[in-house]
């Protein structure tokens, strides 16, 4: 029977973090499983927007380290050859009167007391940087120029090659199929498809299979399933690398757009989306209507994209806690486990740094950021992290 020290179940980018961290802080024998392909499930279908605009101050924290480390990460990985495909376009939000411009201002306000460059701009500002949006009527406008977007498959790419480089193995087409555990009922290994393997920890990264977990464990692990559709548009102006990633609070759908291949727009919205009773990757029909509902709204805010047409749509699906952030570290009552699940559209945005702390705490060292804000507990215990924006995916 093979060892390891510790089994990582899940070769998305959160997993692929989390494995290279833990290579990276001297665990050499280090396991990942990943029961597709690297990248193959929900990673592959993210928009990649990188930003720190977060209403809960735990979140603008991870968020800054992130993008600190996607803004050096051929030098944090130590390898000159690695890539995150960031663009640094920026990210502007736009909200109406009344409680989103109120949130929006007061975020701005926390971010910048945790030192981001983050602020309020008026609408001749804004324009000279967004030619494209009509602000009339908007009342607030939020600008964050370090942000901007990335590329999933070279972010992961990069990761999987140094935990590689470091030791750790990296396993595609193998299912977990249940966990090990001893007399005692610590986690002492994983049984899969291809036969048990022994471990001294199993760290659960498997997003929206994560309910396995729980009926492997008896623990109840708070998760719902949201289907979310995407889709970009092609209009007479071209909607540049240079132009920024765009929030428009104010409408409906809480829009966010970004450039697309250097041309298109890409569109989604930010609400609750679709929920599924099982986990699917399979790509659904984005219904014409749905994106006329959308389109409207892009057109609303972008006068040039009402004649725009439609050039490709996809679904993605989100792992979705009660408060819309996700579960990190040990679970109680079970030793040699912890799990990173549940990030709620938040996940490629966050990888470098939660990976680093999943890593160190299931090592036993002290991470960078606490991980008692994101436990399993803060649901029992009253301690949700809300946003200000209400239900969706900005918290």
């Amino acid at each position: 029977m093979e060892r390891f020290d510790i089994v990582v179940i899940g070769g998305g980018v959160i997993g692929v973090s989390i494995a290279y961290h833990l290579a990276r802080f001297g665990c050499r024998r280090v396991l990942l499983l990943e029961r597709g392909q690297l990248g193959g499930g929900t990673t592959a279908q993210s928009s990649c927007i990188l930003r720190t605009h977060y209403t809960v101050p735990e979140n603008i924290a991870l968020a800054k380290a992130a993008i600190a480390i996607f803004n050096d990460f051929p030098a944090y990985l130590e390898d000159p050859e690695a890539e995150s495909g960031y663009i640094r376009c920026g990210f502007m939000l736009v909200a109406g009167e009344g409680s989103r411009a109120a949130a929006l201002r007061a975020t701005l306000a926390v971010e910048r007391r945790l030192g981001l460059d983050a602020r309020e701009i008026a609408a001749d500002d804004a324009r000279r940087i967004h030619p494209l949006v009509q602000f009339g009527d908007i009342a607030a406008i939020g600008w964050e120029p370090e942000a901007g977007y990335a590329d999933a498959y070279l972010t992961l790419s990069a990761f999987a090659r140094a935990a590689r480089r470091l030791g750790a193995t990296l396993r595609e087409g193998v299912t977990v199929t249940g966990l090990t555990r001893n007399s005692s009922g610590r986690v002492i290994g994983v049984g899969t498809s291809h036969g048990a393997i022994d471990a001294g920890l199993v760290v659960s990264a498997q997003n929206i299979w994560s309910q396995e977990v729980a009926a492997w464990t008896g623990i109840a692990l708070p998760l719902a399933l949201s289907r979310h559709a995407v889709f970009t548009l092609d209009a007479p102006a071209p909607y540049t690398r240079e132009l920024p990633v765009l929030k428009d609070l104010k409408s409906p759908g809480k829009l966010y757009m970004r450039s697309y291949g250097g041309r298109q727009l890409l569109v989604g919205d930010g609400n609750e989306g679709e929920g599924m009773a099982m986990p699917d990757t399979e790509q659904a029909d984005v219904p014409l209507n749905y994106v006329a509902e959308i389109g409207e709204q892009v057109a609303h805010r972008m006068p040039v994209f009402a004649s725009a047409g439609l050039a490709s749509s996809w679904t993605g699906v989100y792992d979705v806690t009660p408060d819309w952030n996700p579960v990190l570290g040990a679970l109680p009552g079970i030793d040699g486990l912890h799990v990173a699940y549940g990030f709620s559209g938040h996940g490629f945005k966050l990888s470098p740094i939660v990976g680093r702390i999943v890593a160190q705490g299931a090592l036993g060292l002290v991470p960078d950021f606490a991980l008692e804000p994101y436990s399993l507990a803060r649901f029992s215990g009253g301690r949700l992290l809300q946003g200000r924006y209400g239900t969706g995916a900005v918290s």
